[in-house]
């Protein structure tokens, strides 16, 4: 299935970001980049039996608005752990699903300034590096 989507890795698992054109996909994707994570692919993203690749015309290519589409380093593909849709986050979310991909589904803020490093502790969250006490993960 082909998702309109940016998709980032770190270790082993990768990150799906999702919302409509506009709502800060890209700039997100760069911001994850500064704090450990890997390019997958911009714009649109192939999934296929969870894993994440994309798609093969775009493979390498982000486009960074105000300077272009640009080349950049990427990971060819990656298991997929965490579906983020970009939005006004909650205080202290219910744990939620992907309804399509059955992925643990965060909301976040993408123009907070912390919003990578949100996307960072969430998706430890769901790999079960890190606990949650309450919130989109709490058991």
């Amino acid at each position: 299935m082909m998702l309109h989507a940016s998709c980032a890795a770190r270790e082993d698992a990768g990150v799906l970001l999702l919302g409509p054109p506009g709502s800060g996909k890209s700039d997100l994707l760069l911001r994850l980049l500064d704090v450990g994570f890997e390019m997958v692919g911009d714009d649109r993203i192939d999934i296929t039996d969870g894993w994440a690749r994309p798609a093969a015309t775009l493979a390498g290519l982000i486009e960074v608005r105000g300077l272009g589409i640009l080349r950049m380093p990427y990971r060819p593909e990656t298991r997929l752990a965490l579906a983020v849709e970009l939005g006004k986050s909650e205080r202290l979310p219910a744990p939620a699903r992907h309804s399509v991909l059955d992925l643990p589904l965060v909301l976040v803020d993408p123009w907070l300034c912390s919003a990578a490093r949100r996307v960072a502790l969430a998706l430890d969250c769901a790999t079960g590096r890190m606990s949650q006490i309450a919130g989109a993960f709490a058991a």
